[in-house]
């Protein structure tokens, strides 16, 4: 009885403990929808591991369906069974006579703050197909992918999709996530493999939404997702601390000109994406995602001999600047639709001149019309 009466008072306890917490936990989302709500986005991270040859990286959950939200509006992620952004999936088998693009990069391309079917790999995809083309265009863009990772994967995965041209979303921010990724490094100026496997957080996401209701409550608490980004902005900032500071033992690089290595670091990356494109016949395009705060100097070393086609995203939109909302104006300001617009109307017409043309003939792929 009396064992019986002390594990009485132990739920009970834990009972109003737990009912404390969830009040507290009501009251702090209240405020938040009342006084903060204007400031914070619901942007769930749902990210996963997946294997490429001997190489593990990210990519999202495989045939998923959640909502990004934010006071500019709510935008729906369909997912692939691949683990990409797209209303259908990809096949490694390519149909005769059909253009196929890849498209590499980070949460601008995946098409964070857009709707998915005006996304720049959309817009080409239906501007092409519009205009004669025949064309597949995969949007393989994961948010908070570096140029390490998309120059991986592209080695060992995007060649099994035979693509006739590989288009790299370049953002100023590549600069520090490979160092972040810390997949390769440059010793004696030249291009060193580091590790085999980056998937920051996976294993975290993987026991967090394992969670009855987190995945619900990612989507939909202001509570949740200030806490969760407030943990995961802290990783990541101490991850590239702590890994700068491994490159300055480990590699004698002097961190106090941490920018210079950065833009070796890409040069080389890039290099090699270009050599890879070039060894197995593809067109290689560049294009330099436009920032909120214009061109950096940092990125010169996009020049022409990076790639087939360098497109300046700065220049797309000089123009259009001040007269339109080229960025979403709050959330993580990514580029707005209507530049995702203005980009994928300017790849379009890139591809379709005699230029790539010819390029694509040389392969005896007749795919482009006049």
């Amino acid at each position: 009885m009396r064992q019986f009466l002390k594990l009485r008072k132990l739920l009970t306890n834990l009972g109003i403990a737990l009912g404390a917490i969830l009040f507290c936990c009501f009251l702090g989302e209240i405020v938040l929808r009342t006084f903060y709500k204007n400031k914070i986005v619901l942007f769930p991270r749902f990210h996963s591991g997946a294997q490429y040859g001997e190489f593990r990286l990210r990519r999202i959950q495989p045939n998923m369906t959640f909502w990004h939200t934010s006071i500019d509006g709510s935008w729906k992620f369909k997912i692939n069974k691949q683990g990409f952004r797209s209303n259908y999936d990809f096949e490694y088998e390519k149909k005769p006579g059909t253009l196929r693009i890849l498209v590499l990069g980070d949460s601008h391309t995946q098409g964070f703050e857009v709707r998915q079917d005006y996304t720049y790999s959309a817009i080409l995809e239906k501007y092409l197909n519009s205009h004669g083309v025949k064309a597949e265009v995969y949007n393989m863009g994961i948010a908070g992918f570096s140029t390490a990772e998309e120059l991986i994967f592209l080695e060992n995965e995007g060649v099994k999709y035979s693509p006739d041209i590989v288009i790299l979303g370049f953002f100023a921010n590549d600069l520090e996530d490979n160092v972040k990724a810390d997949l390769f490094a440059v010793v004696n100026d030249e291009l060193v493999l580091k590790k085999k496997e980056h998937i920051p957080g996976v294993k975290y996401l993987d026991i967090i939404y394992s969670i009855p209701f987190t995945k619900w409550l990612s989507q939909r608490s202001y509570l949740f997702s200030v806490f969760f980004n407030e943990i995961w902005d802290i990783s990541k900032k101490q991850l590239y601390k702590n890994k700068r500071g491994e490159l300055s033992t480990e590699y004698a690089i002097p961190i106090s000109k941490i920018n210079n290595y950065q833009i070796t670091l890409v040069r080389r990356l890039i290099e090699r994406m270009y050599d890879f494109c070039k060894e197995n016949k593809y067109y290689f395009i560049i294009l330099n995602i436009p920032g909120t705060k214009g061109p950096m100097k940092e990125e010169s070393f996009l020049h022409d001999n990076s790639a087939d086609i360098v497109l300046d995203g700065n220049t797309i939109l000089s123009d259009y600047s001040g007269v339109v909302e080229l960025h979403v104006p709050h959330g993580h300001r990514h580029i707005s639709e209507f530049t995702h617009l203005l980009i994928g109307q300017s790849l379009a017409t890139r591809i379709m001149t005699e230029t790539v043309q010819k390029h694509i003939n040389q392969k005896s792929r007749n795919i482009l019309t006049d």
